[in-house]
């Protein structure tokens, strides 16, 4: 496979990147209307995943905006989707991706609102990790003169769902305290920085050992979550802490709710231990399942604590919200524009390296989020192991036929 040429090249013009691909061996054939986007072809490990360079361009619809997108976030959901650990998974072969920033390139008829060549951050209901994606104008927003686009990237999912939680329903003010898992990962991160932003906000977090040093001063407590971080919490904050946030499927939910303080908030926002390999693994997937404890309402009644849940892009996709998300995004490009927050950016990857970056998220190695670069040249090793074969006179993917023309229904949300 390694001798095979591959078809990998971006669209437009021979520029720097694409004079790379020459080097690396990357064919540079393309037929008009064409571009890169990475395919998940079935649902199961890294080998599922590649980049196909005979995407056709999708066409703005009315109401949309077509977008040259320029970086895309990853997030645990899109590892999920892989796995097909979602309820009622959509036909493969899919383009994933949730978020993306870009410039816009056109806009659907009788749309308006977006100047052609505008910077713009976008949530898309799949199809984010390509070339070019067209997305709703409900879900586009400008982007601020002084954030990259690779922080625009990682703004959207994380922030806001950081803000929602804290804010709309945990509803966090001055001198209250926050429990948050996975304090290293993007969301984790967010909710550390929207913290900051209130007086006297305690914040404990736990987090893999190996993070420790890089985020220690982004919260105010951390803990190996591996260790009795209950007793330690309590030892700090005896009456316990105002707000969990737990994106690890409620595997800890006895503790979190012991935790809590009389007409504290417990909230479960993802899935992040459903996620265990590079393969999905229906024995650890029960196993988890099998592991969470099971709430007694009519304890939560007596001691005065709420659990919740929330799902961003539920709210979104499908619940129809996206007025109240902007609003949150409004509030949040304002704290930005103050200097109160920052995405944070842990690594950028090139749309060859997708099997690579997927797998840093499986090692939970990643501090902040993770970003395809759509520009970025991918490294020999990796552009060999990670691209679509198409040699002349070699057969298409038969998968690829099913979402490669604009005109087919596009995917609908499922989780």
């Amino acid at each position: 496979m390694a001798e095979e040429t591959r078809e990998t090249e971006r669209m437009g013009e021979p520029d720097e990147p694409g004079e790379e691909r020459q080097r690396l061996g990357v064919s540079c054939t393309r037929g008009p209307g064409e571009m890169r986007a990475v395919v998940l072809s079935a649902f199961g490990g890294l080998g599922k995943v590649r980049v196909s360079s005979r995407r056709a361009v999708p066409v703005p619809r009315q109401g949309e905006v077509k977008i040259r997108v320029k970086a895309c976030g990853l997030n645990f959901l899109d590892l999920m989707v892989r796995q097909g650990n979602i309820d009622n998974p959509p036909k493969t072969p899919l383009v994933p991706g949730f978020e993306c920033s870009g410039i816009v390139e056109a806009m659907g008829p009788d749309t308006t609102g977006f100047e052609i060549g505008e910077r713009v951050m976008a949530f898309v209901n799949y199809g984010a990790w390509a070339e070019v994606v067209c997305a709703p104008l409900d879900f586009v927003y400008p982007v601020p003169d002084a954030m990259t686009f690779p922080e625009a990237a990682a703004f959207l999912v994380s922030f806001v769902a950081a803000y929602m939680m804290l804010f709309e329903i945990a509803n966090v003010q001055e001198g209250m305290t926050v429990l948050v898992h996975s304090a290293g990962g993007a969301v984790g991160q967010a909710v550390a920085q929207l913290c900051s932003s209130v007086p006297r906000v305690t914040v404990f977090g736990t987090a893999s050992p190996s993070k420790h040093e890089a985020i220690k001063d982004s919260v105010t407590f951390l803990f190996d979550r591996n260790t009795d971080y209950v007793q330690e919490i309590k030892k700090i904050s005896p009456e316990g802490v105002d707000v969990v946030l737990d994106c690890l499927c409620g595997e800890d939910t006895g503790k979190g709710l012991a935790l809590l303080k009389p007409l504290g908030t417990y909230i479960l926002y993802g899935s992040a231990n459903m996620v265990t390999g590079e393969t999905r693994s229906f024995f650890s997937l029960a196993k988890s399942w099998w592991q969470v404890e099971k709430v007694n309402p009519m304890k939560l009644y007596e001691e005065n604590k709420i659990i919740a849940g929330f799902s961003l892009l539920n709210l979104l996709f499908r619940q129809g919200r996206a007025d109240r998300v902007q609003s949150v995004v409004r509030k949040l490009l304002s704290l930005y524009r103050e200097k109160k927050i920052r995405p944070v950016v842990d690594s950028l990857w090139a749309l060859e390296e997708v099997k690579e970056a997927m797998q840093r998220i499986h090692d939970r190695g990643n501090i902040g989020k993770l970003i395809l670069d759509v520009e970025k040249s991918p490294t020999p090793l990796m552009a060999n192991d990670s691209t679509e074969t198409s040699e002349a006179g070699e057969d298409e993917d038969e998968d690829e036929q099913d979402i490669d023309s604009d005109s087919k229904e596009r995917v609908p949300f499922i989780q």
